[in-house]
């Protein structure tokens, strides 16, 4: 290792002892005891819960990319300013709140001349030289992913792109002929186990393969192409953890093929990320259950054959999430932006009805998100996932789709990142301000190789939670990634749009586009809050008492 990377991962160790010293303090200030950390007790810690929550993924992310640098002297200067811009970031943190964090920011003082050595604008300017050659650093995939990668972005720069901006300025549908391409192109069967027409063979190519995939789709359009897999991919964990073999025969295959689309609904309009509280109805009745209440956000649900609904089968409320259940809704696809069914008379108890309504947006267009009411609707018995085993397993057979999704969107808002650096890049090279080109400006430069800095760690740190998830790890890592990288999105299509200057705004420019369909990114998936004070800080402070513990 260079004397340069000896101190980046010097500055890295330093950091890292910072965030475990002070997630200690989080998990003795919110203590449940036996080793837990307490919800309401954490409430009253949520600044510091945030920022620990942040600050732990970036080092998280750090550690990645000492990796990264190994493979050349570019992609070691892109690590090692990635690093410097972090461990500064983390000083900034805890500057004026250490007696709450319970550490100095002085104790990172060893680490000052290495971030004074990258963060210098002569260095940053040394990454920009790089950057019409290099872009933002190459993946270091091996052959089969290198093909996956090729493959899908033909597929973004040709079919998605030329349609991208169309869908997001009408509000239209996702065209039918993109989608039938993208089931001949083997998309929607990614995660899908071979024996069921799929070609997810288990391990970590599975996500690999999805991640790599869902970025370049994304860097074609985040609403048209990134995120039409992501629905399938949700399901198909689903039952592949927990539906009964009859069930898989049934609709896996015809996931695979493209010729079931799916919908998601899980959230109402009173219950986001509370997903405990949740009170759509599932009652049994002969030969099923009947369904009543209203699901809100149901992305795709109307282009959708299949929904995937999560309902309390148990009316007391006490139950929680335990008394959840998960069940496949048949539908018809419906375009446009409404729906209204009705069952027919002879269904088991009177027909039923399901209405939905497209929900208007600023971004993320195509695939629309509805809300739909459910008044008395009919589902087999058959399709409740798992069967009588399935009853009150929702929640957690859900969250094996969501954990991955929470991946999926780190890797939608790398490919987002990319093409909002592509096009700040291109126009800067382009645009003449003051007698020369926007990109030879000292500050323009800077943003740039920020950018590229940025997102190639949130590639590289995605690929590596896949490897974790491939190996049966990896749930904090996927929210951890998704936090941190989703907030990334923001600044980097903001910049990206900057660099526009006034043509930013126009929407005659994808870049515009861009910055409204990654203010998502932190929204969707697990809002970035409730991963950070619900997920992430909570599994550090008490990862922080297990070591504790485990010394003594």
């Amino acid at each position: 290792m260079s004397e340069p990377l000896r101190a980046a991962a010097a500055a890295v160790d330093d950091a890292a002892v910072l965030v475990d010293a002070a997630c200690l303090r989080l998990a003795h200030a919110a203590g449940g005891g036996k080793g837990r950390v307490s919800g309401p007790a954490l409430d009253d810690h949520q600044v510091l819960a945030y920022d620990l929550a942040h600050a732990a993924s970036a080092v998280e992310a750090a550690r990645v990319m000492l990796v990264y640098a190994e493979h050349g002297e570019y992609e070691s200067r892109l690590a090692r300013f990635f690093i410097a811009d972090a461990v500064a970031d983390l000083a900034a943190k805890i500057t004026g709140r250490e007696a709450l964090w319970g550490v100095e920011a002085a104790e990172l003082a060893a680490a000052q001349p290495f971030l004074e050595a990258h963060r210098s604008p002569a260095f940053i300017d040394e990454i920009a030289d790089h950057l019409v050659r290099d872009s933002t650093g190459p993946a270091h995939l091996d052959d089969e992913f290198d093909l996956v990668r090729d493959t899908f972005h033909r597929f973004a720069s040709d079919r998605i792109r030329p349609v991208a901006e169309h869908v997001h300025r009408a509000n239209t549908d996702i065209p039918e002929d993109l989608i039938s391409g993208l089931a001949e192109l083997g998309g929607f069967g990614l995660s899908v186990p071979e024996e069921y027409g799929g070609f997810a063979v288990g391990g970590p190519h599975d996500y690999l393969g999805m991640v790599v995939a869902t970025e370049e789709l994304s860097w074609g359009s985040l609403g048209v192409g990134g995120s039409l897999i992501t629905r399938p991919e949700i399901l198909t964990r689903a039952l592949v953890k927990g539906g009964t073999e009859e069930q898989k025969r049934r609709w896996l295959p015809r996931i695979a093929t493209g010729e079931l689309m799916v919908g998601v609904m899980v959230t109402e309009p009173d219950y986001g990320s509370d997903v405990a509280s949740l009170t759509t109805g599932a009652t049994a009745v002969d030969g099923g259950y009947r369904i009543n209440g209203v699901k809100t956000w149901a992305t795709l649900a109307g282009r959708a054959n299949i929904l995937m609904l999560l309902a309390r089968t148990d009316p007391d409320r006490a139950s929680g999430h335990r008394g959840l259940s998960l069940f496949v809704v048949d539908k018809d696809p419906a375009p446009g932006h409404a729906f209204a069914f009705t069952q027919p008379a002879d269904t088991p108890g009177g027909g039923g009805k399901m209405e939905g309504r497209a929900i208007d947006t600023i971004g993320y267009r195509g695939m629309h998100s509805y809300e739909v009411a459910f008044d008395d609707w009919f589902v087999p018995a058959e399709n409740l996932v798992g069967g009588p085993d399935g009853l009150g397993k929702g929640f957690y057979l859900q969250m094996e789709g969501f954990e991955n999704g929470r991946l999926q969107t780190a890797a939608r808002a790398v490919g987002l990142m990319q093409a909002a650096f592509d096009a700040g890049l291109a126009y800067a090279q382009d645009r003449q301000v003051f007698g020369k080109a926007v990109f030879d400006y000292q500050l323009s430069r800077a943003k740039l190789a920020r950018m590229a800095a940025l997102i190639q760690a949130g590639r590289q740190f995605s690929y590596d939670v896949a490897g974790q998830m491939g190996r049966g790890e990896g749930t904090l890592g996927a929210s951890m990634v998704k936090a941190y990288v989703c907030r990334a999105a923001e600044w980097v299509t903001r910049e990206a749009m900057q660099l526009h200057g006034g043509m930013g705004y126009a929407e005659e420019f994808a870049v515009s586009r861009y910055f409204v369909d990654a203010r998502v990114l932190s929204i969707f998936e697990g809002a970035d809050e409730t991963l950070c004070l619900r997920v992430i800080a909570p599994r550090l402070a008490e990862r922080a008492l297990a070591s504790t513990s485990s010394t003594r």
